[in-house]
């Protein structure tokens, strides 16, 4: 949008606004109501409810404000006796086939054209004619639709295109007879559940939540996802102690992601109140015993002295803590202090997917946010997924292509989705996404690049010359994929490739909700986590959460003498449950205050909504608990906020905040991670070196396009409990009738597989 500002009168009042400005926004930021169904910021223009008229001064008829741009003297009125007759004229033409089932319709109390009736509204009906009624039905195991209530306005179909790519959801037919659905009848997509919020009806609804409850009833709390690490903003919505329900936050108060959530942070919630969730504290007094009930104090006093008895016997090091990188930023500090200032052992680790140690100790420039992204004018992504790993991501970078006419350039082993948007694919061989950094930051090693990854040296140049060519922002994007050298020299990058009117900035894809966050409180003193695993010096290990790398009893030494686990639920798989002397029940994000630091660089709140069920204690006091029966008391005293004032004072990037400067997500608080200087990379490109000439030649290229969701919905630990997600997992098989939920039709067994993609 251009920075010139031009003059617009409104009901008699001047204002200055951005030439180009659209009309419909100007009017709402200063305080003019404008009704509207089909309008939504960001998206492509629908101007089909007609609910937004003005009056133009100099042109024939009352004008839709959503399809104007602002130009210098344009004289509206918005508020006019002939306005008021077209909007009441139009919301009755909406409701002449709406059903007047408010009181059992889900959407009472926060449905838009309820709102809008009241206020513009007539007092009589004057079509008497039958009403065109269609029967409710299920669309997919998430998605339930009730067709009479649909009033057109096509939000669902916008957002289905152009946030999420999938076209999933579409109108069908013509005129009285258009209707809202999908094509063959069910829904087969990422079942992010964005169409349900952003319709303005009852129509389209959350199957899972369905005639459970009514929203005044809930208790509203604002929170960050604990999913991955783009950390979206949500409210979750509480009665009697169960969390119920999540929405995006944006339907209260504006957060980072909008209205936007992915299947996991809307719906993947039922863990939090699950039957199976640990109840008490569990120890084992003997190896292959049974675990047994028991009381904190006795849990706790038994921890203490065996981690006494191994660092009298073997030293302060026979001992490992693993923090997961789930856990808040106040648990991971706790669990780091307790670690090193308590048990005095160097054996601290963070079991995340894959370190950022080597990209943050070598940051050149700022992290990019989402904003960043939806607006650069070049994208390059090397590695990752994260229309399935980071989807708030994914949709930024969707939009920024198609809306804001970005070019993103994919370096990719996979074609993964998002090669659709892409101005160009380098299709590479799988495991070389090193090489392909290295040819970024030496042009000279252009040619072994090319070798190493199977394309052409040209694919390359383009690559490096695109990036030259930007005017604007330059976002530079990398999974978990590259090797730590590969990491120090793009981190550096915006040294090399920035420019005059060119800013190069970078933003990582961590994998989970508080990967940045953990690595933020342990940086200066975590240890590789699977030199900790493999480590057989280690006697006693504190495990806060089932650590997110191996995944399999290879990771982890069979002869420890005494293991401490921590969690939600017990794992049948989880090697550390089938050890562990002493299991404890641990809070959910639900039931903790804290924060999360998200892949922006954003401390975000996390609130708690709902008492610990049970027994379970957040993390943080967990850590504090075993250190007071050490004898060192942290002197937190019960308060999420006083471990967050110590890491204020002690964690660089972190000073000076406390909690109410985080209050207003809609102004979000970016930390300040050290920008270190611009250093001489050559031992690194030497190293990176050296690893690609050790490539093979003869890599293979991965040309099967990965099914939608074949990460989203894998049912681990906390989605599991969805048991919707069992259904998609199993490959959303079509039910007999979408007249009732597919739960009450499909049992999930051997024969139910996901058919491989086309």
């Amino acid at each position: 949008m251009s920075t010139e500002l031009v003059k617009v009168t409104i009901n008699g009042a001047d204002f200055q606004v951005a030439k180009g400005a659209r009309l419909i926004d100007v009017c709402r930021d200063n305080g003019f109501a404008i009704p509207s169904f089909c309008y939504y910021a960001d998206l492509a223009l629908q101007a089909s409810c007609r609910m937004c008229l003005v009056r133009i001064e100099k042109m024939p008829k009352l004008q839709t404000s959503c399809t104007i741009t602002c130009t210098d003297g344009m004289i509206v009125t918005t508020q006019s006796e002939e306005i008021e007759k077209a909007q009441r004229s139009m919301l009755e033409f909406l409701l002449a086939n709406h059903p007047l089932d408010c009181p059992v319709c889900d959407r009472g109390g926060e449905c838009e054209l309820q709102e809008l009736t009241f206020d513009w509204g007539n007092l009589e009906e004057r079509f008497i004619e039958r009403k065109n009624a269609k029967a409710e039905r299920y669309l997919s195991p998430m998605v339930a639709n009730e067709p009479q209530r649909c009033i057109l306005c096509k939000r669902c179909t916008r957002v289905c295109d152009e946030w999420m790519g999938e076209e999933a959801i579409e109108a069908g037919n013509r005129g009285a007879n258009t209707v809202i659905g999908t094509f063959g009848g069910w829904l087969n997509c990422s079942q992010c559940g964005n169409c349900i919020e952003v319709c303005p009806t009852g129509t389209l609804l959350d199957g899972t939540y369905r005639h459970q409850h009514r929203p005044w009833e809930l208790t509203q709390t604002i929170s960050t996802c604990t999913y991955c690490s783009d950390g979206c903003q949500m409210s979750l919505g509480s009665r009697a102690n169960e969390l119920v329900r999540i929405v995006a936050r944006d339907r209260y108060v504006n957060g980072l992601n909008g209205e936007f959530l992915c299947v996991k942070g809307r719906f993947g919630h039922p863990f939090v109140n699950h039957a199976e969730r640990i109840r008490t504290p569990l120890i084992r007094y003997k190896k292959g015993g049974r675990l047994v009930p028991a009381t904190w104090d006795e849990a706790i006093r038994f921890i203490a002295q065996n981690i006494d008895k191994t660092v009298s016997e073997h030293g302060n090091n026979a001992v490992g803590v693993l923090a997961s990188p789930r856990l808040t930023n106040e648990s991971v500090y706790a669990l780091k202090k307790l670690a090193t200032e308590v048990i005095e052992t160097e054996n601290f680790a963070v079991s995340d997917a894959f370190s950022l140690k080597p990209f943050f100790d070598n940051l050149s420039g700022p992290l990019a946010t989402h904003r960043d992204i939806r607006y650069a004018e070049t994208i390059v992504l090397i590695g990752g997924e994260p229309e399935e790993l980071q989807p708030l991501t994914g949709k930024q970078i969707r939009q920024a292509v198609r809306n804001g006419g970005a070019k993103l350039i994919i370096v990719n082993s996979v074609p993964i989705r998002l090669r659709e948007q892409a101005a160009q694919f380098i299709h590479i061989n799988r495991g070389t996404e090193d090489a392909a950094v290295l040819a970024l930051a030496d042009g000279a090693s252009g040619s072994l690049s090319a070798r190493k990854t199977g394309i052409d040296a040209g694919e390359l140049n383009s690559l490096r010359e695109a990036i030259r060519q930007t005017s604007g922002d330059v976002v530079i994007m990398f999974g978990g994929e590259l090797s730590p050298s590969a990491q120090a020299i793009v981190a550096q990058l915006p040294y090399s490739l920035g420019a005059d009117g060119r800013r190069v900035l970078l933003h990582p894809l961590p994998l989970y909700n508080n990967s940045v966050g953990a690595h933020d409180m342990s940086r200066d003193k975590a240890r590789d986590v699977n030199a900790v695993l493999r480590d057989e010096s280690i006697r006693a290990l504190i495990v806060a959460g089932e650590p997110m790398v191996g995944g399999d009893s290879s990771d982890v030494q069979p002869n420890r003498d005494f293991v401490v686990l921590w969690e939600l639920f017990i794992s049948e798989v989880s090697e550390f449950a089938r050890q562990a002397d002493v299991i404890l029940p641990a809070a959910s994000f639900a039931e903790v205050d804290g924060t999360f630091t998200n892949n922006d660089g954003f401390v975000q709140r996390v609130r708690k909504s709902i008492d610990p069920v049970h027994q379970s204690l957040p993390d943080w006091m967990i850590a504090a608990r075993l250190a007071q029966e050490l004898g060192v008391d942290f002197g937190f005293e019960r308060s999420a906020s006083a471990v967050f004032r110590e890491i204020a004072d002690r964690v660089g990037g972190y000073e000076g905040l406390r909690y109410p400067a985080l209050k207003d997500e809609s102004h979000p608080v970016q930390i300040k991670h050290a920008i270190a200087s611009q250093r001489d990379l050559s031992n690194e490109i030497d190293s990176l070196r050296k690893s690609v000439e050790a490539m093979s030649y003869d890599g293979e290229k991965i040309h099967e396009t990965p099914s939608v969701g074949h990460e989203l919905f894998k049912p681990a630990t906390l989605m599991s409990k969805t048991p919707q997600i069992g259904l998609l997992a199993a490959g959303n098989p079509t039910p007999e009738t979408v007249a009732i939920s597919p739960l009450y039709q499909i049992t999930i067994g051997e024969n139910i597989k996901r058919e491989a993609a086309a």
